[in-house]
């Protein structure tokens, strides 16, 4: 089972779990991942966006995942903006080095595409699995965004071509017209809540170091043992920089070939940024798929 983050801008982050490891959300907008609170659509007015934001711009951004273009591949998008408040399916293309879009992707975690929408205040995580139409458009089925910009980002193998078999992590910024009230960040913390369940983190990554880190998962003050295989894994786990929306996603080392797992999550992390990241794990039980999320500093 492999799960390699790639990065547009030269510095890999790769946080591999020993887990029994990683489920994925497949179609939603993730409630409660707003920092524990709901962004407000009547506030201030929406303040002006860097240039790193603009859409269009996103080939000039630096860092991790932060570049709608590597090695000659090209993430392109018509919408520059999208409505707030519901439903809206984002439309992308991504196209190679010959300038044709793409249509042969080899799967990863069972899935062609990984798609992921991040808010810049690092709120409303959506983790979405989108589908291609024959021409190579891809269509993305987000739930209701708050106003601000957003980043969108694609995860992916071509299967043939220059970069057939090379992990790939490319993105855009969107504007969601509005009233925009960010969302501070909390504070790094050992422990989050999601759904009744209890996910306590052990470990104290530094930058551009190896480290061990340790989910444990518990409910109700008991171990839980019942964390069900979802795309091949038993946990999913996304990582994004404070600040500048900095990628990692953070992949399991171990398959899951059948049975359950927990209660413990054995990751083997390397960060390459210091600073504030906010973690978003993501796991199964009972047919549920459950998001926890939590900042963690490293130093």
């Amino acid at each position: 089972m492999r799960r390699r983050a790639l990065v547009a801008a030269g510095t890999a982050a790769v946080l591999a779990l020993t887990l029994a490891a990683c489920g994925s959300s497949g179609d939603s907008s993730m409630p409660g991942m707003d920092h524990g609170t709901k962004t407000s659509a009547s506030a201030s007015a929406s303040t002006s966006h860097s240039m790193g934001d603009m859409p269009g711009m996103d080939h000039a951004a630096g860092g991790n995942g932060l570049s709608d273009s590597k090695d000659g591949y090209r993430l392109t998008s018509p919408d520059a903006t999208l409505a707030a408040g519901k439903q809206a399916a984002y439309r992308f293309t991504v196209s190679g080095p010959d300038g044709k879009p793409v249509t042969g992707f080899a799967p990863e975690q069972t899935k062609q595409m990984h798609f992921y929408a991040i808010r810049s205040d690092l709120t409303g995580f959506q983790h979405i699995h989108p589908t291609m139409a024959a021409d190579g458009t891809w269509s993305a089925d987000l739930a209701s965004l708050t106003p601000g910009s957003w980043r969108m980002f694609t995860s992916f193998t071509p299967d043939s071509g220059a970069g057939k078999g090379k992990d790939f992590v490319l993105s855009r910024t969107i504007a969601v017209p509005g009233t925009e009230t960010r969302t501070p960040l909390p504070a790094p913390a050992e422990s989050a809540e999601a759904d009744g369940y209890t996910l306590t983190v052990k470990g104290t990554p530094k930058a551009g170091m190896a480290g061990p880190l340790t989910v444990t998962v518990t409910k109700d003050g008991k171990p839980v043992t019942d964390l069900e295989p979802y795309l091949d894994t038993y946990a999913h786990l996304t990582a994004f920089h404070e600040g500048d929306s900095e990628f990692a996603h953070l992949h399991p080392e171990t398959e899951a070939k059948g049975g359950n797992g927990g209660p413990e999550l054995s990751f083997h992390a390397e960060l390459p940024t210091a600073g504030n990241w906010r973690l978003f794990l993501q796991f199964q039980t009972g047919g549920k798929l459950h998001t926890a999320a939590l900042t963690l500093n490293v130093g």
